[in-house]
């Protein structure tokens, strides 16, 4: 091993190497609690070209950070440079990949050797940071590598989910799961004027504060008179799409959301059984809670569902004022239960905004007004999938706590329907 070299010493940056530390620790142990329930078969499979596998999953969080803040440093030996094409993602600029849809024939290297790899490049990591061996441009790699992995945190247990349920035993991911039920919270709409606001985030690394360069930069824009409703969707009201034939009238439904309904043969939210009262959970089958947020949901099933409803999806700006100012609390992967929950709010005001489900919006995923993209290689982490996706907000019960924000724009194509995904009625309002 070489010595590590501090870099020019400031308050500033020993106190941000420091949280960082924290922070990069705190990230990488919630990772293994995750995985750990996972056998080596588990973590090798992929259900569907759009999920990965587990293995994968581990491997690339610590590729980005192997490769995009160790590699800085030239006297840097990569673990294994046979690795670079296995678990790089998407990221033309930095080299081939190997095929994404092709992801689950890796069954080399093992899973003991990618938990060999993480280890090491962990402990590297942890030492420079300890060091203060990192510049501020490395330092802010970091922190988007932290706020990566947790993004492939909540794509490990999703994928994951999919890949139990479409086993012919359907097993539990963690069969101790706990469930809570609250109650039924009545709907109500919460109504606002028109009205010109700001929405987004400043540019980070500039800001203080992290946002993802989708986000930015804020900008002002019109919301007219609107209403959205207070809560999610519940099991319940879209079952009453469900039993009023909802899947069987072309009427509610866009053109690309009908043929995909016919062509494949979709009845029901992706996630639940026939016999209408169970649905598959990381806990394995489990009964229906009618009052918690519907989720399992494609864009398509979310707007014909508002339209069955005599409502519309919400704008992300609508959505997005709505969220300002809200403390970002909710059920999130921290709070272990793996699965929305219902919530019978009292108060007058918006409830569930963060954690439970993501919500689809009616926006498309499209740059804001003066969007740059990140300079180099990271300038590929959101913009080029600006096209045919649409914006999702507010987190779900696989997202970390502190990963979330109001700003934050998830995005998935319109078919996409293994996420934690929900949605929120919204109506004009004359």
């Amino acid at each position: 091993m070489h010595a590590i070299a501090p870099v020019d010493a400031s308050p500033q940056r020993d106190a941000r190497s420091a949280l960082l530390l924290q922070q990069f620790l705190d990230m990488r142990a919630l990772t293994r609690t995750l995985a750990a329930p996972l056998s080596a078969e588990d973590a090798m499979v992929q259900s569907m070209d759009d999920a990965s596998p587990a293995k994968w999953h581990l491997a690339h969080t610590t590729w980005f950070f192997e490769r995009f803040v160790m590699a800085r440093d030239p006297r840097y030996q990569a673990f294994d440079p046979a690795w670079d094409y296995l678990f790089n993602s998407y990221y033309n600029s930095a080299g081939p990949m190997h095929a994404r849809a092709r992801r689950g024939v890796l069954s080399r290297p093992s899973l003991a050797q990618v938990w060999d790899y993480r280890a090491a490049v962990e402990a590297a990591m942890a030492e420079r940071l300890r060091q203060r061996a990192l510049d501020e441009e490395a330092l802010d790699i970091v922190q988007l590598g932290i706020q990566h992995e947790q993004q492939h945190q909540e794509l490990l247990l999703t994928d994951i989910r999919h890949a139990l349920w479409s086993n012919p035993l359907q097993p539990a991911y963690r069969e101790d799961l706990p469930a809570e039920r609250a109650g039924a919270a009545p709907l109500r709409w919460c109504a606002r004027d028109e009205q010109v606001v700001e929405i987004g985030a400043a540019a980070w690394p500039a800001a203080d504060a992290f946002a993802y360069d989708n986000e930015s930069p804020r900008h002002r824009t019109l919301v007219s008179a609107h209403a959205l409703a207070n809560r999610p969707v519940s099991n319940a009201e879209f079952a009453a799409f469900v039993e009023g034939g909802g899947y069987r009238e072309p009427a509610h439904w866009l053109s690309d959301g009908w043929a995909t309904v016919r062509a494949r043969g979709w009845q029901r939210p992706l996630y639940w059984h026939e016999d209408g009262a169970r649905e598959f959970t990381l806990g394995g089958w489990r009964e229906r809670d009618s009052a918690a947020p519907v989720s399992g949901l494609s864009l398509f099933e979310a707007d014909a569902f508002a339209r069955w409803a005599g409502a519309r999806l919400p704008t992300e700006a609508e959505w997005e004022l709505a969220a300002s100012g809200v403390a970002a609390s909710g059920n999130f992967v921290e709070d272990g239960l793996l699965h929305p929950r219902s919530q019978a709010a009292a108060d007058a005001g918006m409830s569930q905004l963060f954690g439970d489900v993501w919500e689809w919006t009616g926006s498309a995923y499209l740059p804001y007004p003066g969007f740059v993209p990140w300079p180099g290689t990271l300038g590929e982490y959101n913009g080029k999938f600006m096209n045919a996706q649409w914006v999702l907000r507010g987190g779900s019960c696989a997202t970390s706590r502190t990963h979330i924000r109001p700003t934050y724009r998830n995005f998935f194509p319109s078919d996409a329907r293994w996420q934690f995904a929900g949605m929120r009625l919204a109506k004009d309002v004359t």
